[in-house]
């Protein structure tokens, strides 16, 4: 691994899921700097970015979660500020942390991903049930961790969700309701070397992984790789990579997937900006592999680019 200067992790920050990037903050710089690496903690919820440029920094590890963190955000401001940076670029995260309008690219890519409707309002919700059926799922798009997702299983059950999941976003996603197997597909690299993870399947109790069973509950159970026919991990693992390819992800990312009684893979969510908990999928598939908790995130952090800046620089012949 080459020099890595002195490094940033970027955890904590302001948004709902501030709790579980603290852990995976914590959990990364405790790692790199068992690695050798000068590592250093900075919580965005109570630091500003005016301090961080201050401290000389040569990359970041962003170990942050949700608004102001995974969706663009910070990864502009680190563009703009020269410091690489790990993940995905500002374009790919904002796509990726709104789920509307990364289920539109989908579709437009041809890739399967379930029926759903916008809901600007209560009155959007006429016809719905008639529409995507029972049950149905309401979600904020612009939330993670499963915050901001209601099931609803009767009609009756349909107001309740809406008003529920509007304290997390003012515009709503209704989706199909997908019945089976909850799949996640960790990948790491660009374009050029990407590396498709195993499969993990998720078998959370009464099949209700909510935000308590995914970080805190010993029930949850996870089966990785998965208990898959060679084809249809192959086929699940390809339906990720166009996934993320689609969205232009690079470093690393989770594609999260349903699997049907006919084994037809449904696109759900790209996570561009995964957990590191001891809780967390992408360290259960690396270690699948032979990769430890350590040695990934440094591989990830090795990883740290950036993006646009590049992009610039190439075309008009500057360098840094």
């Amino acid at each position: 691994m080459r020099a890595m200067g002195k490094v940033a992790v970027l955890y904590g920050g302001t948004s709902a899921e501030r709790e579980v990037s603290l852990m995976s903050g914590k959990g990364v710089h405790d790692a790199l700097v068992s690695r050798g690496i000068d590592a250093h903690l900075f919580d965005l919820g109570q630091k500003s970015l005016a301090e961080f440029a201050q401290q000389g920094f040569d990359r970041a590890f962003i170990a942050l979660h949700g608004r102001l963190g995974e969706d663009g955000t910070v990864q502009g401001a680190l563009e703009l500020l020269g410091v690489p940076y790990t993940g995905s670029g500002p374009q790919a995260c904002c796509i990726a942390m709104d789920k509307v309008m990364t289920k539109r690219l989908w579709q437009q890519e041809g890739l399967n991903t379930p029926k759903f409707r916008i809901l600007h309002g209560e009155s959007d919700l006429d016809g719905l049930v008639e529409e995507l059926g029972l049950p149905l799922m309401i979600k904020a798009p612009n939330e993670g961790s499963t915050l901001g997702l209601y099931k609803v299983s009767r009609p009756e059950e349909l107001l309740p969700a809406y008003q529920k999941a509007r304290k997390f976003d003012d515009v709503l996603l209704a989706e199909q309701f997908i019945k089976g197997r909850e799949l996640t597909v960790a990948l790491l690299g660009d374009r050029a070397s990407l590396q498709v993870l195993p499969v993990i399947e998720i078998v959370a109790p009464g099949g209700n992984y909510d935000y308590e069973h995914k970080y805190f509950s010993d029930e949850t159970q996870y089966l990785c790789p998965a208990p898959l026919s060679q084809s249809c991990t192959q086929r699940i693992q390809e339906l990720a990579k166009s996934a993320f390819l689609s969205i232009g992800c690079s470093g690393w990312a989770r594609v999260d997937v349903m699997l049907d009684a006919d084994e037809q893979p449904w696109l759900l969510e790209v996570n561009a900006s995964p957990g590191m908990t001891g809780h967390s999928l992408v360290p259960m598939a690396a270690k699948a592999v032979g990769v430890s908790y350590e040695e990934l995130c440094e591989r990830i952090l090795a990883s740290a680019s950036c993006k646009v800046r590049k992009t610039a620089d190439a075309r008009t012949g500057l360098t840094e």
